[in-house]
């Protein structure tokens, strides 16, 4: 055998130590020189109205991405709107309990399931909105800058992130107006098949009203999605404007984005309080407000997909398991007339 034949195997565990190493590294920086008795001092908030306003306004988020979901999938059917917020918060129940965000598999999977609309439409739909979503919240965060001192770090962080969020947007408009360049260009690559099956599905998407309704429908989508966040700040008295509040969102949500352990614990919690120390509030402050802000937003998620997910007939084990099998199968553009 030649040298450099020979290819080096990733185990497939290593992934997962990965982000769990990060998450618990995460943790350990987030309690570093706190002291936990001025922490369990500062839990009971100042208002506790806010706190309420803080959960209903959470889920109201949810509810209003399902029907931005099924919006998306016009074109391809007419899916209920509660199937899509029954499908998400399943995912979401998943992504609380599993490791490494596996709900972002299991809601597709669920969608084309009761919907009777191919896998590889559902998949694509969820990627159409991340790029959506990427790209609201860099326009939204450079816009927030020109209101806001930042350290140079985070706007070149915005740099950064902006440029690969035009880039998913270029793709995007070379499928939507030109599809034989996007199969030419995906067609070289390693993924080709796979890739031009995505071509297909968002050249779908991308030709109808429906398409462009969605991707408007993703800025309120990003707002609301501040007024939890804002709440829990005001319900322990910080002093931050709104505009503030935007900052330590996408902060939180970059956070979030990231594979970590279950329940989201260890990175989110870090990311909220690098946001708030932006800002001027102290560890011990932000700490507390990001196991409260954890505990406010992942108690009723947890609660609402457990009930989703009996609904489904299925456990969440069995759901991750088929989920994961189907992905795993060659996608062929041929799936959509066999449907």
């Amino acid at each position: 055998m030649a040298l450099g034949a020979r290819k080096i195997k990733i185990p497939p565990w290593s992934v997962a130590a990965l982000f769990y190493g990060i998450s618990i590294l995460s943790l350990v920086w987030v309690f570093h020189g706190v002291d936990l008795s001025e922490m369990w001092e500062k839990l009971r908030p100042a208002h506790w109205g806010w706190l309420v306003l803080a959960v209903f306004t959470d889920i109201a988020v949810y509810v209003y991405q399902g029907w931005r979901w099924s919006l998306l999938l016009r074109p391809v059917g007419r899916v209920p709107v509660w199937r899509s917020i029954q499908a998400i918060y399943v995912g979401l129940f998943a992504n609380e309990v599993l490791p490494l965000r596996p709900g972002e598999v299991i809601r597709p999977y669920l969608q084309a399931r009761w919907s009777d609309i191919p896998f590889s439409v559902a998949l694509s739909s969820v990627i159409v909105e991340r790029v959506f979503d990427g790209i609201w919240l860099i326009a939204v965060f450079a816009v927030t800058c020109s209101q806001v001192s930042l350290p140079r770090r985070v706007t070149g962080m915005a740099i950064g992130l902006g440029a690969v969020t035009a880039v998913a947007a270029v793709f995007l408009a070379l499928v939507m107006f030109s599809k034989r360049h996007a199969h030419a260009a995906v067609g070289a690559t390693r993924w080709g098949a796979r890739l031009s099956v995505l071509v297909e599905d968002l050249h779908l998407m991308g030709r109808s009203v429906s398409f462009y309704a969605a991707a408007a429908a993703s800025l309120p989508y990003l707002l609301i999605q501040a007024i939890p966040l804002y709440a829990m700040i005001q319900g322990y008295d910080l002093d931050l404007t709104v505009w503030q509040v935007i900052v330590v969102l996408v902060v939180y949500r970059l956070g979030t984005a990231i594979p970590q352990l279950p329940g989201n614990v260890g990175l989110s919690q870090a990311a909220l309080v690098i946001g708030l120390a932006l800002f001027g509030v102290d560890k011990s402050t932000a700490t507390t407000l990001s196991f409260v802000t954890w505990g406010v937003i992942t108690a009723p998620l947890v609660v609402a997909g457990f009930i989703a997910l009996l609904l489904t007939g299925g456990n969440i084990a069995d759901l991750h398991r088929r989920a994961k099998a189907h992905a795993s199968q060659p996608m062929m553009a041929t799936d959509r007339e066999a449907r």
